[in-house]
């Protein structure tokens, strides 16, 4: 027996605010939505072959860091403008040898962490 891979991850986002979840995480963030039967008030969305499940929680608080979900994501760039076309506070303070990458949170307040393996000669020679 031995784990082989994350089935999903579960957080939490406050209740009633579903829409703005599901325009963070579908519109923004373009992770593909899905259901599953009688499973109440839960978003679900896959990265890839990954779940990425959210469920309102009455009384929210976000996590305390250092928790946080992280994507690898291709043309970080690209995803980067994105999310700073629609007026999202990026931390970019934090480098990663080897790697492009940043923090934001989502509409909850849960840390989310972006990254992807820089190629470049500076990126290979940090």
């Amino acid at each position: 027996m031995s784990i082989h891979s994350i089935h999903h991850v579960q957080l939490g986002f406050p209740a009633g605010q579903q829409s703005l979840v599901r325009h963070f995480y579908g519109e923004l963030l373009g992770l593909k939505e899905f259901r599953l039967g009688g499973t109440g008030n839960a978003l679900r969305f896959y990265a890839a072959s990954q779940r990425v499940d959210l469920v309102p929680v009455p009384n929210w608080a976000p996590p305390p860091s250092p928790s946080r979900l992280a994507f690898e994501v291709q043309n970080l760039p690209g995803f980067r403008a994105k999310l700073l076309d629609a007026g999202l506070e990026l931390d970019e303070t934090r480098p990663l040898p080897g790697h492009l990458r940043f923090f934001v949170n989502d509409p909850a307040g849960n840390p989310l962490e972006f990254l992807e393996p820089d190629h470049s000669p500076q990126g290979s020679a940090a």
